[in-house]
């Protein structure tokens, strides 16, 4: 009986599109005349870029600036509550330990 695969959903689909452009990147600005049409394509779009984001500039940074005290205060009370130096001393303890051992091993 033949194996029936599903069709993908439009979140696949965009994920695996994604990823296929983020990995041809780099092959495709090896390719002679690569840096040219990047640079001709940014000319044309930057523009309507730059128009666009001036419509969630704002929104945004009223949103940070509501945001950041609170967030800043709760950054001051994780670190004063986790003992970053015993953790961390305990991790080169261990670190030391393994190889240590690992060299008696040889």
């Amino acid at each position: 009986m033949p194996v029936r695969i599903p069709a993908a959903a439009r979140s696949e689909l965009l994920f695996f599109g994604a990823a296929g452009a983020t990995a041809f990147a780099p092959f495709y600005m090896m390719m002679p005349g690569a840096s040219e049409r990047v640079a001709a394509q940014t000319a044309h779009w930057a523009p309507r870029w730059e128009r666009n984001i001036t419509f969630f500039k704002s929104p945004v940074e009223r949103s940070v600036q509501r945001i950041s005290p609170p967030v800043e205060r709760t950054v001051k009370k994780t670190v004063a509550r986790v003992p970053m130096e015993k953790v961390a001393a305990g991790t080169h303890r261990r670190i030391t330990k393994g190889v240590e051992r690992a060299g008696r091993n040889l």
